[in-house]
C-alpha cells in the first residue's frame, strides 16, 4: 500500500483509535483510549503504533514489554489490534505487526503472545498468517461479582 507510515503512537491518536475501535466492535466501550495512547506515548512498558495512510490514521497496534513473569524472562505481549474496515485486507495489520516484531527483535525479545477468542476467525487467521501458534500458555479467568 503505496503512502502507509507506521509510526509510534501519541497521545494525541486516542480519539481515532477510540472511533476505530468502535467501528470494528460496533458498540460502546468503557476503554480509556486516552490513558493507553498517554502511555505508549512515554514509553511506560507499552509498545505501540499507528498506520497512517494519506495522513489518516488508519490502524493501530497496542502491545506491551513484560518481564519475568511466569516463567518468561523478557516476552511481549499484543493486546489490540485494529484497522479502519475500510481499509481492512490490505496489509494494515501485517505492516504493524511487523513494526512490532522489528521493535522487538532490536531490544532482544524473542517471545511475542497475544490472546484471540475461539470465534474470531478472522483474527485467529490474521495472527496464524503471522506465524503464531499455540503457545505452553492456557488462558484462565475468574469472574469476580
Amino acid at each position: 500500500m503505496d503512502n502507509l507510515i507506521i509510526r509510534e503512537m501519541k497521545e494525541e491518536d486516542a480519539g481515532i483509535v477510540d472511533r476505530i475501535y468502535k467501528s470494528i466492535v460496533k458498540t460502546p466501550t468503557p476503554i480509556n483510549f486516552q490513558r493507553i495512547c498517554e502511555e505508549a506515548s512515554q514509553g511506560r512498558g507499552a509498545v505501540s503504533f499507528v498506520a497512517e495512510y494519506d495522513g489518516n490514521v488508519v490502524g493501530y497496534m497496542i502491545s506491551y514489554i513484560l518481564s519475568g513473569g511466569f516463567g518468561i524472562d523478557k516476552g511481549a505481549w499484543i493486546a489490540m489490534l485494529g484497522v479502519d474496515p475500510k481499509y481492512m485486507g490490505q496489509g494494515i495489520g501485517k505492516s504493524l505487526a511487523t513494526e512490532i516484531f522489528r521493535f522487538c527483535k532490536e531490544k532482544g525479545i524473542q517471545n511475542i503472545f497475544t490472546s484471540v477468542r475461539w470465534d474470531s476467525v478472522d483474527l485467529l487467521s490474521f495472527f496464524k498468517a503471522m506465524d503464531f501458534d499455540r503457545s505452553h500458555f492456557i488462558n484462565l479467568r475468574k469472574v469476580l461479582e
